[in-house]
Order: structure tokens, then C-alpha cells, then sequence
């Protein structure tokens, strides 16, 4: 747990009234291990940093249940959270194969992930798949109604629940309710391809409080609001819109890490030695890539950087090796299929043209790390690639930058993810889609003088520690908690 707390109004509040977190995805999980029910924990990110202020809050978090044996462990689908110090409800919702089909894999995946990525081309917008996303919406939504109040503070999750906070609205008029969009909100031109784009934004304009990441995304879906919902009035000035009797704040709120437990896990001299005698990479200079295997993080364009480098260094060969870590990500859908199948490739093709019998330039590991190898290849890898095609944040960037204890790596980050708005200045600035520059940007991050890079690093530190996990949580919280005081709310929600 940090070392960071909340603000104390902030606290204060939390103490006081009923906190309800909706998120997809559940802090615990319980799983069968040979015959025995296992818990996981919180691995890191926006989980893991809501965990503490849940067990302060002694509220409800209310989440799909996935493991195989979370529903064993559970009292009616609820079950009190943590397991060793019990402070906090979690409360789950079941899901069926076809629920997960149509919601999450059809839905959720094939429509939002990509249009929101700016991305037509994979996207399909289906009714079907829509009807069984409204239907889990609403199932979500009732789950909350059932565990709120009027006094109660709803926090909703990210694309899963567009249409939710309309449902519990309706059930509890006066909450407070607010939500956070984990992902890029587009431009209108792209979301008008979307047949049910008006009920997503009229859904989202239940929320008291939305927060993107950035102020584009802001802009964009005010956008959409003015093109989409004629009896909505957009207030521009003040980035508020009415609409249905409720007005909805909307803001940017950059998310940030938990720098304290990202700098505590970093402190790895003596995981390094075996993590580098294990891939090869003890006497290399040492290039890393972390990402889920999704088509937006520029994976495939970043091996073609990769191989253009080789081609035009080969000075470099040999003494030069890029780690790729990251694990398979939805391969029911198809477009996902196909990337694996893009990476696989990509890989064998420039280690087949440019290893040896010593050497391997790209190292594959297609797993998720134990947490004191993966920060401790952060540490001591004298470059990060953060290739996104887009982005709405990209937290592997930051984590990267608190983990340079050193101050002597370099960060290359593309302009196309959210964290270029604050990170830009001092990273290696890379367009993913120009092969050539990408490749050039790399001999230019290995080529920099040491004062360069410790100077750059050690800004990107402070900027990354000056906004963090707990900073974003207290604007948050604070900014939905001042919607309360200023609202002139209608009831009439039927």
C-alpha cells in the first residue's frame, strides 16, 4: 500500500456516506487450485490503487465475478474484501457465455474499443450485440440501485457502463453519480458511424460528473453532445451541459500511478542479475516493450522500426536487444487473432534475418511477469518504446519513468497517446507510422549524452511524481463531490 493518502476533505467525505465503485473487472478473485479456492489480489493500476481507499471508505465495489469459483466464495454473489482484514464489500455480478459474447467481446470490444481508438475499419457496431449490452448495463444497474442510497456516492468505470448511469438514475434520482472514461473519447466523424451513438451520450449525461483523460477528449465529446442531442444546451465556458434536467460537469483529470509503490518495487538490484543472465541481456544495451497484445499499441510498426534499425546500424547488432512483454488479449475476436498472428511473424522474421548462434534481437516473453522481474526490467533497460497508435493514457509509460531510479534511461513515446500531453517534452518523441523517424529515434535515444539523459529522466520523474494516483483520486473525488452543491436537480427520471 502507498505511502499517499486522500485529501482530508475528500476522507472526510468517504467516512460519511456510501461509496459505490462499478468497474468490469474485480479487485479479488477466488479461483480453484488443486481442489482448494485461491484468492488473487490487486496486481497494480486503477485497481490495485482504488483497494486502500475502498478499505477506508468500507463501501461496495460491485464488479463481474471471473473466476471459477468466486460465486463458491460468495454469500449471494457478496463477499467482504480484503481476506486477511475484511473492510469493504465486493459484490458480483454473473455473467453468461452469451452475456460475455454480446456485452463484452461483441459490444463493448468490437464498437467502443476501436471507435473510441479513432479506429473504423475493425469496427462493428451491431443491434444484437447492442441489446445484451444495455441488457448487462441494466443488470449492473440494478445490482447498484439495490445497494444504494440518495446519499450514496456511484463511481462508474470506464466503456463497459455508457448506458448504466441512466438505469440507476432512474432508481436513485438523487445520488451522486459520476463516472471516469478510461479511454479516448473521438472525434464526432468517427463516432457518427455508430448506429446507437445517441443512446450512449444521452447514458453517459447521467453521470452529475464525466472525466477523460484529456482536454481533446473533453472537447470531442461536447462535440458529439451539440451534433447528437438537440434538447441538450453545451455550455463551452464552463464545460457543462443540461440535459434531461441534470447538469453534467465534464472534465480532464490525467490519471496517474502510484509512484511511492512503483519506486518500492523498482529498488531490484538483486532481481536484475537473473532476470538479465535469463534472457540473455547481462552485457546488452536493452530496449523494452510492455503492453497487452492489442492493436493499438503499434506493436507490429514498432518491430518494423526495430528491423529498419538493424538494417541501417549494423554496428548495433549483437550488443542491442528489445524485449517485447505482453500477453495474448481477446483472441476470440478475430482482428485480435490476426494480430497475434502480425507479432509472431514480425518476430521470427527479424531474428531469422539478423540473430546469431549469441544472439537473439527481439526476446519474446508471452506472460505476465512476476512483479519484481517486470520492475526490475523497468529499471535497468536503457530504453522504454511506447509505440500507441492511440492511447488514452498509456500507464506503462509513467511506471517506466518512476522506475528510473537512476535517472539514466530514456523514454520514446509516441504523440499519439494520452501521456504525451504531460510526458512529450522530455521523452524521445516517436510517430509510430513513419518506420524510418521511429528507427532513427531509437539510435538518437541510445546515442544521447549521459548529462542529456539523466536531465531528461530526472524531469520526467518529477513530472510523473507531481500527479499521481492519489492527486487524480482527490481531483476526482473532489470535483464529483462540488457537482453536489451546485446541481438544481429535476426528479422526474420516469
Amino acid at each position: 500500500m502507498s505511502d499517499r493518502e486522500l485529501s482530508g476533505p475528500v476522507s472526510s467525505a468517504l467516512a460519511e456516506r456510501d461509496l459505490l465503485v462499478v468497474s468490469n473487472r474485480q479487485p479479488y478473485a477466488h479461483n480453484y487450485e488443486d481442489g482448494e479456492i485461491t484468492v488473487s489480489r490487486p496486481a497494480g493500476g486503477l485497481t490495485a490503487g482504488l483497494d486502500p481507499v475502498m478499505r477506508h471508505a468500507e463501501g461496495t465495489w460491485i464488479a463481474w465475478g471471473d473466476g471459477d469459483a468466486d460465486f463458491e466464495a460468495a454469500d449471494d454473489g457478496r463477499v467482504e474484501v480484503p481476506p486477511d482484514d475484511p473492510s469493504y464489500t465486493l459484490s458480483r455480478v454473473e455473467l453468461s457465455e452469451a452475456d460475455l459474447e454480446g456485452y463484452y467481446y461483441g459490444y463493448s470490444n468490437r464498437a467502443l474499443w476501436p471507435l473510441c481508438h479513432g479506429m473504423i475499419f475493425p469496427a462493428r457496431c451491431d443491434g444484437r450485440d447492442f441489446e445484451r449490452y444495455r441488457a448487462v448495463n441494466r443488470r449492473f444497474a440494478e445490482t447498484t440501485a439495490e445497494q444504494a442510497n440518495e446519499e450514496s456516492l456511484i463511481w462508474f468505470q470506464d466503456y463497459h457502463f455508457a448506458l448504466a448511469p441512466r438505469f440507476v438514475r432512474q432508481e436513485v434520482p438523487n445520488a451522486l453519480v459520476g463516472q471516469f472514461w478510461h479511454i479516448p473519447w473521438p472525434a464526432f466523424e468517427t463516432l457518427r458511424v455508430c448506429p446507437q451513438a445517441d443512446s450512449l451520450v444521452d447514458g453517459l449525461l447521467a453521470n452529475d460528473l464525466l472525466v477523460f483523460h484529456t482536454e481533446e477528449y473533453v472537447e470531442n465529446f461536447l462535440d458529439c453532445v451539440t451534433a447528437l442531442l438537440p434538447d441538450a444546451t453545451v455550455d463551452r465556458e464552463t464545460a457543462t451541459v443540461a440535459y434531461e434536467g441534470l447538469e453534467t460537469t465534464v472534465r480532464a483529470f490525467p490519471l496517474g500511478i502510484d509512484t511511492d509503490r512503483t519506486e518500492r518495487l523498482a529498488d531490484t538490484e538483486d532481481v536484475w542479475p537473473a532476470v538479465a543472465e535469463r534472457y540473455g541481456i547481462a552485457d546488452k544495451t536493452v530496449a523494452v516493450g510492455v503492453d497487452r497484445l492489442d492493436y493499438t499499441k503499434g506493436i507490429p510498426e514498432r518491430l518494423d522500426a526495430i528491423e529498419r534499425f538493424f538494417e541501417e546500424h549494423p554496428d548495433r547488432r549483437g550488443e542491442f536487444t528489445y524485449i517485447q512483454n505482453g500477453s495474448a488479449s481477446r483472441s476470440e475476436i478475430e482482428s485480435y487473432e490476426y494480430l497475434q498472428q502480425r507479432v509472431d511473424a514480425a518476430v521470427d522474421r527479424v531474428n531469422d534475418r539478423f540473430g546469431t548462434d549469441e544472439w537473439q534481437p527481439v526476446v519474446r516473453i508471452d506472460r505476465m511477469l512476476p512483479e519484481e522481474e517486470l520492475y526490475a526490467l523497468y529499471r535497468y533497460s536503457d530504453l522504454a518504446l511506447v509505440s500507441a497508435l492511440r492511447d488514452g493514457m498509456n500507464l506503462v509509460a509513467k511506471e517506466y519513468v518512476a522506475s528510473q531510479l537512476d535517472d539514466d534511461g530514456v523514454l520514446l513515446l509516441s504523440e499519439f497517446a494520452g501521456a504525451y500531453e504531460e510526458l512529450g517534452e522530455d521523452a524521445v518523441t516517436i510517430n509510430p507510422y513513419d518506420t524510418q523517424a521511429f528507427a532513427e529515434a531509437i539510435e538518437r535515444a541510445i546515442s544521447l549524452p549521459e548529462p542529456e539523459r539523466r536531465s531528461r529522466m530526472s524531469a520526467l520523474r518529477q513530472e510523473v511524481r507531481a500527479y499521481d494516483l492519489f492527486d487524480w483520486m482527490d481531483d476526482v473525488l473532489e470535483t464529483l463531490l462540488a457537482c453536489e452543491t451546485e446541481r438544481d436537480r429535476s426528479t422526474d427520471y420516469a
